[in-house]
């Protein structure tokens, strides 16, 4: 798999990364080490967690940290924190959350360090300045490599970066946003700042909740999360103009003998300042599919008929 820098740090990761959001909630620990077990062979080495991910807060580092075992030195191990483990509406930013927070994912990943510690939600009420000196102080001790910032607004993310250099702090090496080929907001503003800052990005919700799968586009009638409306998602995707677009896109990938999955994922690989594409997966065989998507190596030509298409 093809490696990339994490915006201008040394850090290399895989073109394609593992979302881990749903071991320890749709998936049970065997489950769980089936897909982390076809994502160590296939060569990803990207997981992405958090603590508040599971049917309880930190059960999926703790069902990821078991399946990981002895091969956890590996692998690139990124986890998040900011969301209150009980109430996800509640956010923390404080510098006694934020060194609490990591000896409880550390304890839970069983590991000693994390190789990137993010903030998951930024909590407002905390002054930026007092999170990034607690990273800070974090990356001195050695239990975290590098830090980055989830959903984050390109203004915060330049003031974020200008308190670090002038505080001689360290400072965020990547943000993560929701980006996908039916939600491209973040080339606004988001995008031009990571490149003017060196930030490296990490797109969330590639395939747009399972609607850039394929599956509800290709005729098949498609059953998922989507059509269940799980989580009210069907109310947010399942849209007239989503639909419009993405069979639009599902056309012009048959016509080329291409999956719409395939473009989702390779689409974004092409994008300024990706990193990884970090793609959630259930089964050993959706690990494959992922991986393998991020090899259409789309032309000038076919980028723009793309745009054409989903910027409508």
């Amino acid at each position: 798999m093809q490696k990339r820098h994490v915006g201008r740090s040394g850090l290399r990761v895989g073109t394609v990364g593992l979302g881990c959001n749903n071991f320890g909630w749709k998936i049970d620990q065997a489950a769980s080490n089936a897909v982390v077990a076809q994502a160590l062979d296939l060569g990803v080495d990207l997981f992405d967690v958090a603590d508040r991910y599971g049917t309880c807060g930190g059960e999926s580092e703790i069902v990821l940290g078991r399946a990981l075992g002895a091969r956890r030195k590996d692998i690139v191990l990124l986890s998040k924190f900011g969301l209150d483990l009980n109430d996800y509406r509640v956010r923390h930013g404080s510098r006694r959350y934020v060194l609490s927070a990591v000896e409880g994912s550390l304890q839970r990943l069983n590991t000693d360090y994390l190789d990137v510690y993010m903030v998951h939600w930024p909590d407002y009420d905390t002054p930026m300045d007092e999170t990034l000196r607690a990273l800070d102080d974090l990356v001195r001790s050695g239990k975290v490599r590098y830090i980055a910032v989830s959903n984050l607004e390109p203004w915060r993310i330049a003031d974020a970066v200008w308190i670090s250099r002038h505080g001689r702090l360290e400072t965020f090496i990547a943000a993560q946003h929701e980006y996908n080929l039916l939600k491209r907001d973040a080339e606004a503003e988001l995008i031009p700042a990571l490149q003017h800052y060196g930030l490296g990005f990490i797109p969330y919700y590639p395939l747009a909740s399972g609607l850039l799968s394929g599956k509800y586009t290709d005729g098949s009638g498609g059953k998922g999360r989507l059509s269940e409306n799980f989580l009210r998602t069907g109310d947010v995707f399942l849209t007239e103009r989503n639909l419009r677009i993405a069979g639009a896109l599902q056309t012009f990938c048959s016509a080329r003998g291409r999956s719409l999955l395939e473009l989702a994922i390779s689409w974004l690989a092409t994008r300024p300042t990706v990193a990884s594409v970090i793609c959630g997966a259930t089964l050993p065989e959706q690990v494959a599919q992922n991986v393998k998507a991020a090899g259409w190596q789309l032309s000038a030509e076919e980028l723009a008929e793309v745009d054409r298409i989903s910027k409508p």
